[in-house]
Parts: C-alpha cells; sequence; structure tokens
C-alpha cells in the first residue's frame, strides 16, 4: 500500500512501537504515543534521562511499526484461519528537540491528538513540567510503507 494509507494507519494506531538501537547494539522496540505534524515528522515525549535518550544519542536511526483493525477471521472463500490487519512501517532518524517553542508545538500536538477536550489545560500543564520533558522528533528519511488484508465491501480501502 502508499505512503498515505501508511500514514493513516500511522495516525490511527493508540500506539506506534518505535525500534531504538541500544550502545551494546542489541535492539529496543517500545510502543509509544506519536503525534504528526507533516508527512514526514512525528513527536513523542518522555523523561529527559532513560533508555530511549540513550539510545538516540548512540544511533538516531529508528524504525517505526503500527497495526490497526486486526480481527481474527475466517476466510470466506477458503474457510481458511486468517487475520484482517491495517499496518505500516516506516524509518527515520530521531532528534532531541532543544528549542523551547519547538518542543510547545509538538507538546500541543500530541495533547491534541490524545487529549483534545482538555486543550484548555494545556498551557498550565506545559508551563509546570516543560523543564523536565524531553521532547523527540522522528523525520522519516524514506516514504513509509502498509499492508492489508482485508474481507468485504470495504477490501479496497
Amino acid at each position: 500500500m502508499d505512503a498515505a494509507f501508511a500514514l493513516e494507519v500511522l495516525d490511527r494506531a493508540p500506539y506506534v512501537t518505535v525500534s531504538f538501537t541500544r550502545p551494546d547494539g542489541s535492539p529496543y522496540g517500545v510502543p509509544l504515543s506519536l503525534a504528526r505534524t507533516d508527512d514526514s515528522t512525528f513527536y513523542f515525549h518522555g523523561a529527559m534521562e532513560g533508555e530511549k535518550i540513550d539510545c538516540i544519542r548512540h544511533c538516531p536511526v529508528v524504525a517505526l511499526s503500527a497495526v490497526t483493525k486486526c480481527a481474527p477471521t475466517v476466510g470466506p472463500d477458503d474457510g481458511s484461519f486468517t487475520l484482517q490487519y491495517k499496518s505500516a512501517m516506516a524509518m527515520g532518524k530521531a532528534q532531541i528537540v532543544t528549542s523551547r517553542e519547538e518542543k510547545i508545538m509538538a507538546l500541543r500536538a500530541i495533547c491534541q491528538r490524545f487529549l483534545p477536550h482538555h486543550m484548555d489545560a494545556f498551557d498550565s500543564a506545559v508551563e509546570r513540567s516543560i523543564h523536565r520533558t524531553a521532547v523527540v522528533r522522528i523525520t522519516l528519511t524514506q516514504p513509509p510503507t502498509g499492508k492489508r488484508k482485508q474481507y468485504g465491501e470495504n477490501k479496497a480501502k
């Protein structure tokens, strides 16, 4: 599936697994709440220190993966046991945001995605916590890709 399909999956997934590389070379994947601000930029937030930050400092290359519409089913044509799904994958480069203005913009995007009905409390929440909150920008390095398996009238979507 094309990049537009993959971006839609990434936008709809409540969590996107971001895979990092630890300093010892081993993989580290963690589900994160991402917000996208354009076709190639995602943000997440977290603590100022920890394994994700250590990984980014060691190797900024990350992989993103997400699945939505996941439902076990029996295939209508042959009775096979299968799974309907929509999935997406992307590669990117993670960078710790240092600009206060970009951090606030990213945190606003995250809040608008996950807590849109609480935006009236956004400014005070940011003032209380921005000094202890890390924000990471992931810039895709190539267009994302998607896959799907779907039966029924929405098969082509």
